[in-house]
């Protein structure tokens, strides 16, 4: 399944009040590392990284947006704030359609990046949402994820991973193919049939 890495620039409305905050405070990061829905809105656990803890804090005292918060941890160049806000218009929403992106979020000058992952359909829907909304964007990368235990039989998996462990994949070997089967109590042939099999299973799925 696709993982997207996206980059979109954000407006200060009632669904990403922090905006406004970042492109005021533009070399200050703000990692939004947990939200949950609350009865009086939404909570975030939100890390910031910046050279003004002070200033940083003073803006959560001023802001009509925050119900409450709570300073848990500062250090230097870093505060640790819990928050409570309203409950966005569009939260539920996207929650209940399971567009909600992979935490940590990352807010810097009016940006926000994330990881998205989902069917390839999906993801072409929402950057064509995107661009005929004007909301400009940026793909950083594009991964695939496999499932590796769909792959592989439970033996083979169980040998290849014995042949990395001890180093049979190195350059130089760390061990042959016959000290290999010696490790795992089996022949030679046995060991060498089970690897070449699984080998061609994952050199194909990668081809494919």
């Amino acid at each position: 399944m696709p993982r997207v890495h996206l980059k979109v620039e954000i407006g200060a409305d009632d669904d990403n009040w922090l905006a406004g905050v970042s492109t005021d405070f533009s070399d200050t990061e703000f990692k939004i590392l947990a939200t949950h829905p609350v009865d009086d809105g939404v909570l975030e656990l939100v890390e910031v990284t910046t050279p003004d803890e002070d200033a940083i804090v003073r803006r959560f005292d001023d802001a009509s947006e925050v119900r409450s918060y709570e300073v848990l941890h500062s250090d230097e160049g870093m505060v640790l704030i819990q928050l409570v806000f309203p409950m966005p218009s569009t939260y539920e929403a996207r929650r209940a359609t399971g567009n909600l992106p992979r935490l940590p979020l990352v807010i810097r000058d009016g940006w926000i990046s994330g990881e998205l992952i989902g069917l390839q359909e999906q993801l072409s829907e929402f950057t064509t949402a995107l661009a005929a909304a004007d909301i400009p964007y940026e793909i950083v990368s594009v991964t695939q994820s496999y499932d590796a235990g769909g792959l592989l039989t439970e033996r083979q998996q169980e040998v290849i991973t014995e042949a990395v462990e001890h180093g049979y994949y190195d350059s130089p070997r760390g061990c042959t193919l016959i000290e290999l089967a010696e490790k795992m109590g089996v022949n030679q042939s046995a060991a060498s049939g089970v690897l070449h099999r699984a080998e061609g299973r994952i050199i194909k799925e990668f081809i494919a």
